[in-house]
């Protein structure tokens, strides 16, 4: 059994026991979430899919880290002007676990 479900404005495919890196979510190592943006859901055959959720299906997910991305320069240039900029990023992220796909 596997579900679409919808975070931090991207689409996922998760399936009980997945780890997956998501958009920051608020919480604490350890706690229980529950997703309720679930898009589609598979069960071998039978396949629901929702317009635009699926009604009563949801997800639940245990987080298991909080932390931030590998850093991506950004690096700004104007040729014989003498502008350059260097600027590093590193966006935050919430690792989850997912426990449980129920409909």
């Amino acid at each position: 059994m596997y579900a679409i479900i919808r975070t931090g404005g991207k689409q996922y495919q998760v399936a009980a026991g997945d780890t997956l890196k998501v958009e920051k979510i608020q919480g604490e190592v350890g706690d229980t979430i529950e997703i309720n943006d679930v898009l589609l859901v598979a069960d071998g055959d039978k396949v629901t899919v929702g317009q635009p959720v699926v009604d009563g299906a949801r997800v639940t997910a245990k987080i298991a880290e909080q932390g931030r991305a590998k850093k991506v320069l950004v690096f700004k240039k104007k040729k014989r002007k003498g502008y350059q900029v260097k600027k590093g990023h590193r966006q935050p992220y919430t690792a989850l676990v997912i426990e449980e796909v129920a409909v």
